[in-house]
């Protein structure tokens, strides 16, 4: 279960994030820190497994994927009150004005969560609306238990679905070209 960090009242900032333990993930979301749990090995396959096919069209390309841990501020201000900061599991950035030695200032243009048991509201309803609203242009939830994949891409500020199963190759929206081949993704599930 995630843990939520106390402080009266719950208002913490980015500013509050960058003076926290490095050695402890925590995300900020509307003012509320987030104890992040550790992943699970399951977890940590299926994000290899993403990661490496990612990376590998994406060489010698313009954008860029990175992996966990890696902070992204949805809408960054410039005094650092911004009061949502994430963690993603994947993330895919194409424009490198977004990108600082900290993370990514801006949406990314993918997303993708890897469902845990204790993540799991969070990830479908929490940061689902955060991303939607912040207008991230493609968000994917693994759900490595059930080796599916729901695919939301942005359209007229809202989210369309497309959902996948282990047998199914599932094209990346924002990559045209990629495709990702989900047997071999949850092959080690």
């Amino acid at each position: 279960m995630l843990q939520v960090k106390e402080q009266e009242p719950c208002a913490y900032t980015y500013a509050d994030f960058l003076s926290w333990d490095e050695d402890e993930r925590y995300e900020i979301i509307d003012g509320e820190a987030y104890l992040m749990a550790t992943p699970s090995r399951l977890h940590q396959e299926i994000s290899r497994e993403l990661l490496g096919a990612i990376w590998a069209f994406l060489k010698g390309k313009p954008c860029r994927v990175y992996a966990a841990p890696f902070s992204v501020r949805l809408n960054p201000l410039p005094d650092h009150s911004d009061n949502t900061v994430v963690e993603p599991d994947i993330v895919v950035v194409c424009d490198p004005a977004k990108l600082d030695n900290r993370g990514c200032n801006g949406p990314p243009d993918l997303v993708i969560e890897i469902l845990s048991p204790s993540n799991t509201r969070h990830d479908r309803i929490l940061k689902f609306q955060k991303y939607r609203q912040a207008g991230v242009r493609e968000y994917w939830i693994v759900d490595g238990e059930e080796k599916s994949l729901t695919a939301y891409v942005l359209k007229n500020n809202e989210y369309v679905a497309s959902a996948y199963e282990d047998t199914d190759t599932a094209p990346v929206t924002v990559l045209p070209g990629l495709e990702i081949d989900l047997n071999t993704i949850f092959a080690q599930s």
